[in-house]
C-alpha cells in the first residue's frame, strides 16, 4: 500500500509542473504548408492544424485582455507569413484575427489567435510524419469566463532556454551496464496533451517507476536524462547520456496522435531508419561539439568527412545492437501482456536515436488520443506490468548482447 500510495504522489507533484511539444535539432528553419493547413470552426470550439516541414519546440498558452490563444514555435520560418495567415487560413468565425510576430526570445516566433468567444485548450499534440514533416494540431472547446480565467497562463512567459547546460555526471560503477532513460519532453515542451494530463509528466513518471524497478533487481546502473520537469533539447539528452557512460538508452514517450489516422493504439518501438543514420552522421558532425560525437575518440581537429566516416564505423555495430534491442523490447512487452500496435517494430529519423556509439531505441508506450492506452497509462497496475516487461527485455538482450559481443572479439 504504502507504494502505491507513493506512485499517487509522484503522479500529484508532476501534475502540478507547466506547459509545451517536441524539439528537433537541424539547421533549417521550419515553414508552414498552409496549402497543408486549416483554422476552422468545429461543433462548439475551434480545430487548427499546422503542416510543418519539421518537429519543432512549441507551447501553447491562454491570454485574456482580449481572450487569445498564443502559440509559441522554434525556428519558424516567418517569410510572407503575416498575409497568408490572414486572408488564406483564417476560415474560423470563433476567431478574430491570426497574427505572427517575434518570439520572447532569439529564435523563437509567435503565432497569436484573438478568439471572439473564451475557448480553452481541449487537446494539443505534435504528430511525426516520416516522409511529410510532421502536424502540429490544437483543439479549442468553448468555456465559460470562469473556466477560462483558471485556464490562464501565467503572465510571465519564462525564459526560453536558447543552450540549457549540461551538468556534469558523477562517474558510475561500472561493473553493472547503465541503462539511459530519456522521458521525453519537459518544461516548455509538455508534448501532448489530453484531459488536462500532459505527456511529459505521463513519461516521467513511468520512467521513475522503470528506474526504481531495475535498480531493485541490481542487474544495471540507471541514468536518467531529466529527473524533474525541464527542458532539455535532444542533442543535450544524448550527450547527459554519454557522459553518464551510457551502454544503452531508451526514450519514453506517449503520443497523442497516431500516424495519419488518430485511431493507432498499443505500444510501439522505433530505431533510426537506415536512410536517417546516413543524414544523422553529417548533421552530427556538421553541428555538434567534437567532444561530444564519439566517446573516447579526440575529433577537435577532424573535418567533417573523417568525423561522418568514423561515426559510420561505429554505427555499423551500433545499428544491429539498436535492432536487438528494440525487438527485445516488443517481446517482453508482449510476454508481459502488454498491447502492441499493430505495427510495433517502424523506424523513424529521430534525433535522439542518432547517438552512433550506443544502441538507443525510441519507446512509445500507447497514443494519449485513445482512451483504452490514457486510462492504461493512468493505471499503477499496469504500468508495473508494462515496466516488468521491459525489465525482462533488458535482462534478455543484455545476456545475447553480452554473448554477440564476446564473439565478435575472438
Amino acid at each position: 500500500m504504502g507504494h502505491f500510495l507513493k506512485r499517487i504522489v509522484i503522479l500529484a507533484l508532476l501534475c502540478l509542473f507547466g506547459q509545451a511539444g517536441i524539439a528537433v535539432a537541424q539547421g533549417d528553419l521550419v515553414r508552414i504548408d498552409l496549402a497543408d493547413s486549416h483554422l476552422q470552426d468545429r461543433g462548439q470550439g475551434v480545430d487548427m492544424s499546422l503542416s510543418l516541414s519539421r518537429a519543432t519546440a512549441y507551447r501553447v498558452m491562454l491570454r485574456d485582455d482580449p481572450a487569445r490563444v498564443v502559440i509559441d514555435l522554434a525556428d519558424l520560418d516567418v517569410a510572407d507569413l503575416h498575409a497568408a495567415l490572414a486572408s488564406d487560413f483564417d476560415r474560423a468565425d470563433r476567431v478574430r484575427h491570426v497574427a505572427v510576430a517575434a518570439g520572447p526570445s532569439a529564435g523563437w516566433s509567435r503565432l497569436t489567435l484573438t478568439l471572439a468567444h473564451p475557448m480553452i485548450v481541449a487537446q494539443a499534440g505534435l504528430e511525426t510524419d516520416v516522409a511529410r514533416g510532421a502536424r502540429l494540431h490544437i483543439r479549442l472547446r468553448g468555456a465559460s469566463d470562469a473556466q477560462f480565467s483558471a485556464a490562464l497562463s501565467p503572465m510571465e512567459d519564462g525564459a526560453v532556454p536558447n543552450r540549457p547546460t549540461i551538468p556534469a555526471v558523477a562517474p558510475r560503477d561500472r561493473a553493472r551496464p547503465v541503462v539511459a532513460l530519456d522521458p521525453g519532453h519537459g518544461g516548455l515542451d509538455p508534448g501532448a496533451e489530453r484531459d488536462g494530463y500532459k505527456e511529459a509528466d505521463l513519461v516521467l513518471l513511468f520512467a521513475l517507476e522503470l528506474r526504481e524497478m531495475l535498480l531493485r533487481e541490481g542487474m544495471v546502473d540507471v541514468f536518467m536524462t531529466r529527473e524533474r520537469d525541464e527542458f532539455v533539447p535532444l542533442p543535450h539528452r544524448m550527450s547527459r547520456a554519454r557522459m553518464a557512460g551510457a551502454d544503452l538508452f531508451i526514450s519514453i514517450h506517449a503520443d497523442a496522435l497516431a500516424e495519419g489516422t488518430g485511431s493507432a493504439s498499443g505500444a510501439t518501438v522505433y530505431t533510426l531508419s537506415e536512410t536517417g543514420s546516413d543524414a544523422a552522421s553529417a548533421a552530427l558532425a556538421a553541428q555538434h561539439d567534437r567532444a561530444d560525437l564519439l566517446a573516447g575518440v579526440d575529433l577537435a581537429r577532424a573535418d567533417d568527412v573523417v568525423a561522418d566516416l568514423l561515426m559510420d564505423l561505429a554505427r555499423r555495430e551500433t545499428d544491429p545492437r539498436s535492432a536487438a534491442l528494440a525487438d527485445a523490447l516488443v517481446a517482453g512487452l508482449d510476454g508481459a501482456g502488454i498491447e502492441l500496435h499493430s505495427r510495433p517494430r517502424l523506424e523513424a529519423n529521430f534525433t535522439v536515436l542518432r547517438a552512433p556509439d550506443y544502441p538507443s531505441a525510441l519507446l512509445e508506450i500507447g497514443y494519449m488520443s485513445q482512451g483504452g492506452d490514457l486510462d492504461n497509462i493512468l493505471d499503477p497496475a499496469w504500468r508495473a506490468q508494462a515496466q516488468s516487461g521491459i525489465t525482462r527485455a533488458l535482462e534478455a538482450w543484455l545476456a545475447e548482447d553480452n554473448l554477440r559481443r564476446s564473439l565478435m572479439r575472438r
